[in-house]
């Protein structure tokens, strides 16, 4: 059983709050553990390890001399190495002093070792949330697979349609007489999805027990919900996976393309719903959201969605892909989501979209919350997607972040010294005074945008 599912679908403050807590634990110890390790291996002592701040609720201290905690306020963590102050590696003056006295003290901290070292174990924790993305999208590629070509009939859905004459393990070769192109042919494949004929019944060829026959199936497209979105009208009326919605405002609909077209073209209108739902019909009410789209050209488009997924009107067979393919998956994956948030903060920048679009803590949490309530899968893809936006937060050239101090280590490596201690002092301080502004512009979003 996935006790995920358990979750109820609106979940309590509790359920949210705690996958929300284990969402960013998981990410913070991910993160901080590739500071620790590389610092380790570039010969940079660590002092401590702690996942959370605040007072202690649980520590030890290993062979090494490194103190490794647990901490009551668990929103994010840190490693002080030796020769840090704090937790932002600000420099501890008078630990520098007695260090100087002992080379091989001096080479152990934070302060005193090489410009390599300092910028390996810098960088190594943002590099560790991006590698944290690619192995899980990765391992969830591996696992669910990817849809076999040909086209094949893996599970028939539930619809509530008559005519169904297709059959698990078919062979779709293709639609009203027309070929279905290969898979690996992603352009040819997704013209014939937006060419077949918008009708209630299609005729399938497909080769069945060595043979081929014609049989009558389902409208290739129907408005069927395989996703629900977090924060949408859709999660806030009750849809749940599974749902087909047969009518609009009264009118019998069986094509989710007639669903997109009444939402957007009701421009924010609410919508009855009939729902058909595991044999039974139920009605439903929702106001569409205004929701900024990316596009292929890296632009933006204002849309009104309701926030659900589509799919075929089967599920297709999959195959276990090679791990070198999944492990690219994963690499396209993230690197996906590094472009569309770069895409997004600069619209949001230059006012061409909302910056309602930026979400805090709070908004955070309740995605977390409705990620982990459809299912573990669900949830650790969360992670994997949070995952690399912290990672990508983290290079931000912005002092007090990993970012900033790549910088200072650039400028070092071109002037051939560091900073002076005041200005450093000086730019921490305006770092962390952004980095709070940041944060509460965020959290304003979560408390006061629709």
């Amino acid at each position: 059983m996935d006790i995920f599912a358990l979750i109820p679908q609106f979940g309590g403050l509790i359920w949210t709050l705690a996958a929300f807590v284990l969402a960013l634990s998981v990410i913070v110890a991910i993160h901080e553990y590739g500071h620790y390790i590389v610092g380790r291996w570039s010969g940079i002592h660590a002092d401590v390890f702690s996942l959370g701040f605040g007072p202690v609720l649980w520590s030890r201290m290993d062979r090494r001399g490194t103190k490794w905690q647990v901490a009551a306020l668990p929103f994010g963590g840190y490693v002080k190495f030796a020769g840090d102050a704090n937790a932002a590696s600000g420099k501890d003056e008078d630990a520098m002093a007695v260090a100087q006295n002992d080379p091989e003290r001096l080479r152990a901290t934070m302060h005193g070792a090489p410009l390599w070292a300092r910028a390996a174990t810098v960088a190594a924790g943002p590099i560790f949330n991006f590698a944290l993305s690619i192995i899980v999208f990765a391992a969830v590629v591996l696992t669910s697979g990817v849809s076999r070509d040909p086209l094949t009939v893996g599970e028939l859905r539930p619809l509530p349609v008559a005519d169904r004459g297709l059959e698990v393990g078919d062979e779709v070769i293709g639609i009203n007489g027309v070929p279905v192109p290969s898979m690996e042919d992603a352009v040819a494949y997704a013209d014939f999805i937006d060419a077949v004929p918008v009708v209630p019944v299609l005729d399938y060829t497909v080769r069945r027990d060595g043979s081929e026959r014609d049989v009558p199936g389902a409208y290739l497209l129907p408005p069927l919900v395989t996703g629900v979105s977090p924060q949408s009208a859709a999660l806030g009326a009750g849809l749940v996976v599974g749902d087909v919605i047969t009518a609009i405002d009264g009118a019998p609909i069986f094509a989710f393309d007639e669903l997109k077209a009444a939402v957007e073209g009701g421009e924010g209108a609410s919508l009855a719903l009939r729902v058909w739902r595991d044999g039974e019909e139920l009605d439903v009410t929702l106001t569409p959201k205004r929701v900024d789209e990316p596009q292929p050209d890296g632009g933006f488009a204002t849309q009104w969605r309701i926030g659900i997924a589509g799919g075929l009107a089967f599920e297709p067979a999959t195959q276990t892909p090679g791990v070198g393919e999944a492990i690219m998956s994963g690499v396209r994956q993230t690197g996906r989501i590094i472009e569309g948030s770069l895409s997004g903060l600069g619209h949001m920048i230059t006012g061409a979209i909302s910056t309602c679009n930026l979400s805090g803590p709070i908004g955070i949490a309740q995605v977390s919350g409705t990620m982990a309530s459809q299912g573990a899968q669900s949830f650790v893809w969360f992670i994997a997607v949070l995952s690399t936006a912290v990672g990508l937060l983290n290079l931000f050239p912005v002092p007090a972040l990993d970012g900033g101090h790549l910088v200072f280590y650039a400028y070092e490596a071109v002037a051939g010294k560091p900073p002076s201690d005041k200005a450093l002092r000086v730019l921490m301080t305006f770092g962390l005074a952004t980095v709070l502004t940041l944060m509460l512009f965020a959290l304003g979003n979560d408390l006061f945008c629709p």
